[in-house]
């Protein structure tokens, strides 16, 4: 899953350089005589890691939640492997033990929503406007 979901980030990275080149700043830089490779790094490329901090805990939440669906089917990991995916199908097996499928759902939301909330902090840690 890692292998292709860097995919989902090559287009806001590139919409935010594209935007970026034409700020005040980076014209400002370009005037003064900076290098291509200076304005790319120093004034546009924080910028641009905004947007993808921002999207990035997304994306890992997207693929969070498909491999546990593709292990609930039984596409992911081999059979009798601990996953959240098995657990879920372990809880809709056996209805009788509702507490395996509600503790499924219970670690799944709260790492899903902790994932966000770690995802938005590092965006405001790394937002160079503040």
């Amino acid at each position: 899953m890692l292998l292709f979901s860097w995919m989902a980030l090559v287009d806001v990275v590139r919409a935010e350089f594209l935007r970026g080149r034409n700020l005040e700043y980076v014209r400002a830089a370009r005037a003064l005589g900076a290098s291509n490779q200076v304005i790319m790094f120093r004034h546009i490329l924080p910028n641009a890691m905004v947007a993808t901090l921002t999207f990035f805990p997304f994306i890992l939440t997207g693929g969070v939640i498909t491999l546990t669906s593709l292990d609930f089917l039984g596409f992911g990991l081999p059979p009798g492997a601990p996953s959240l995916g098995e657990l879920i199908a372990q809880g809709k097996a056996n209805l009788q033990a509702p507490w395996l499928g509600i503790t499924a759902f219970v670690v799944l939301s709260l790492m899903l929503s902790l994932l966000v909330f770690i995802g938005e902090a590092l965006r405001d840690a790394f937002d160079p406007r503040k």
